[in-house]
Parts: structure tokens; sequence; C-alpha cells
């Protein structure tokens, strides 16, 4: 490979025009469902001291938070998640913030994990969290965040699979496994990708009795919500979530330390990418971190992974695949385009004006190349009659207008 060619970090990537349409709508998406729901925007570091990091994910992904040390001989590392780092933000203002305390976060964060379909060295996650209260009534608002989004979104065929850590700790704890849980979640949190077979090898390799092993599945087969998470479910449903959107799945884990109670993530039918969402409830963070002792349960929502299927499977059919609304063809009329130009921008209408007098055809495949609905002329005859030609991209139709008449004709 030649090393001084120009390229993008494998695991990274750039992000052109058309695609940054549909990642914006989506993000807007996000934001107006936040915020519909009361949360409120957030932003932190991208690097933070390596201790508020490690440790609190479990071993397996510490192992994929970049930290190094920096110039000033610090142990820093960027940030894996928006979880850790809000907590943080929890610790040190816990006790000015008014509780409940419910904020949204998109922000990109790191991960240094072999890329994938659908895995990225570095992600927009997209996160909202209520911080201060362990009513079952925020976890099942969070749930019905998601079910929202993924609503707006034209997204049919998925699930939103739910499950309680305590639930499964309890599974251990029946089966005589009380040490090391965490070790043993991690194991169970790879069933869906490597299943029954997979898992109890990898348990056995951890010096775990089969016995042990057969029970937990097969009391994981049988069990059902305890009372915290029927409260829950209880609630989804006053919420207007219907019951095709959501499932119990006691096979469901979510790997990372830090959970305490409710957890769910959410899957589509396809493309086969993963997960799509994934929260829960993490009550004691915030107090390993340093802070008081405030409860919390929040969700990512996977951007990345959202865009991905939305593009694979046509969910947006109708999104235009630009913002710009209308180009003015340069015809060597600089004072009335420019004059035009304005007007439109004032009245909010996104106008790209096309900087040299080219030749109309090359003008013209240009804005059907960037797929600008409509292109604006005028030409010696339309300057001297004070028009403008406009026409439609799609249909091919020209009409010849009144200047003063082009934001009507456009709205």
């Amino acid at each position: 490979m030649n090393q001084n060619k120009v390229q993008t970090l494998k695991g990274f990537r750039d992000f052109l025009p058309e695609t940054m349409v549909v990642r914006n709508y989506v993000k807007k998406i996000l934001v107006e469902s936040f915020e519909k729901f009361g949360f409120e925007p957030l932003e932190t570091p991208a690097l933070e001291y390596a201790t508020t990091l490690m440790g609190k994910y479990g071993e397996e992904a510490d192992k994929l938070v970049y930290a190094f040390t920096d110039q000033g001989d610090r142990q820093i590392g960027l940030r894996y998640d928006l979880t850790v780092p809000t907590a943080k933000v929890l610790a040190i203002y816990g006790n000015e913030l008014p509780l409940p305390f419910k904020r949204y976060q998109l922000q990109s964060v790191y991960r240094a994990e072999k890329p994938q379909k659908g895995r990225y060295r570095e992600v927009l996650q997209c996160d909202c969290d209520t911080f201060g209260t362990d009513s079952p009534i925020a976890d099942a608002e969070i749930i019905a965040v998601i079910y929202e989004i993924l609503t707006r979104l034209n997204f049919k065929k998925y699930s939103i699979r739910i499950n309680s850590r305590t639930v499964l700790r309890q599974i251990l704890t029946d089966s005589g496994i009380d040490q090391d849980q965490n070790t043993v979640l991690q194991s169970l949190d790879k069933f869906q990708k490597i299943g029954q077979d997979g898992v109890t090898k990898e348990l056995i390799s951890k010096g775990l009795d089969i016995g042990k092993i057969n029970q937990i599945f097969e009391l994981i087969k049988s069990i059902k919500p305890d009372q915290e998470l029927q409260q829950v479910f209880d609630q989804i449903k006053l919420l207007g979530v219907p019951d095709t959107a959501y499932i119990f799945d006691p096979t469901m884990v979510r790997g990372l330390d830090y959970y305490t109670g409710t957890i769910f993530e959410t899957y589509v039918e396809e493309p086969k990418i993963g997960s799509i969402t994934g929260g829960g409830r993490y009550d004691n963070l915030v107090e390993v971190l340093g802070g008081p002792n405030i409860p919390a349960v929040g969700t990512t929502i996977g951007l990345d992974r959202i865009v991905d299927c939305i593009i694979e499977l046509n969910l947006l059919p109708d999104l235009q695949k630009t913002t710009t609304k209308i180009m003015i063809a340069n015809f060597g009329q600089d004072e009335q385009s420019l004059k035009l130009a304005s007007l439109l921008r004032q009245n909010n209408i996104n106008t790209l004006l096309y900087p040299t007098a080219e030749k109309l055809g090359k003008q013209f495949k240009y804005a059907s190349d960037k797929n600008i609905p409509f292109v604006a002329v005028i030409g010696p005859d339309e300057a001297q009659n004070n028009q403008v030609t406009i026409k439609n991209m799609s249909t091919g139709e020209q009409k010849t207008i009144e200047q003063g008449e082009i934001i009507s004709s456009l709205l």
C-alpha cells in the first residue's frame, strides 16, 4: 500500500452531501422527539481523564477505549459512550441541578474495535436520559421515545426487546453464582451472536460447571418479568406503545457493567445490522464517579445504523436528496440574478447561484447531478421584461413569469 496516498482511516467515514441530507433529517427528528418528551440539550468534552472512563464498562469494552498519554503527561481517553461522561456531569453538578434532570445529547464517540457492517470506530451517538428518579414511568418514557422516533422514521419491522438486570442477577443467584456475576453476564450477552452452544463453551472456559450453566439456561427459558419490570410494561401501554412494538426477552443482557435494572435493545428484521438502540437503568454510576446517589435510566439511538437502514431499505423515499430548492443559472445578467438570489433567500428558499456564465447545458447538468428541483434563468429577454424562466428539473416543464411571482410559484 502506498503510505503517501491520501485516505480515510479504517473504521472512520466521510459523509458526502447526499448522505448528510439523510443524517441531518434523522437528527432533526431525534431532537424534536427528545424535546417533545421534555429532554434538554447537553454536551460534554471529547476527551476525559482515563480514570473517569476506565472500569465502568467491563473488561472487554475497556479494551476498546482510545486511551493515551497527552503532552502534559496526563492519562486521558476519547469518550467511549455518552453515558459515563454525563454521569460525570451529574457527579460534579448533581447538587445544583434540579432533579429529575432530563437531558439529550448528540455527539461522536470512539471505539477501537474491528470495523464491519454497522460497526465503526467513530459513531454519532444520540442519547436521552432521566436522572434523579427510580420511577418505572421514567423507564417507560424512554421506550416510548424510541417508539416515537422509529415510527416517525417509517420503521415497520422491528422489536424493542426488554429485560432486567435484576431478573438476570436473580437467575445467577438461584444457580449458585454469587461472585463475578458481571463476567457471566458478559458471556450471556453474546447469546444473540453465538447462540447457547457458543455461550456454554465460553462459560466453561471461565471455569463454570456445566450443571450450573444448564440451570442458567433453564431458568432463562422459564423466567417471567419481576414486579418492577411488570410495572414498566404497564406504563408502556398507558403511554400508547402498542404490544407489537416490544417484547420481553430474558436472553437480552446488555454487556456493559453499569446497568442495574431495566435494559432494552431494538432490532430490525432487515438488514442484519445488530441493535439500532440500546439502553437501560444504571442507578449507581453517578455515585461510583464520586457524586451523590442519583438513579438514572436512558438509551442510545444508533444514528449511524439507523441511517444505514434507511438508505438500504429506502424508508424515506420522498426525502429530497439536497436541501437546495432552486439554482439560478448564470446568463451574464449579474445584477438581476444577484437581486433574485437575495429575494429568494430572504424568503427562506434555499438558493444556489451558479458563479460563472457557462453553457446552459452544462449548468442544467450540474443542477440535475445535484438533484436540485428547479432552475431559474434570466437571459437578455427576461432581464429586459423583468421576468424569469423557471425549469422543473423532474418534468422538464418551463414557464416564464414575472420575477415578483417567483416566491409564490415555489411555495
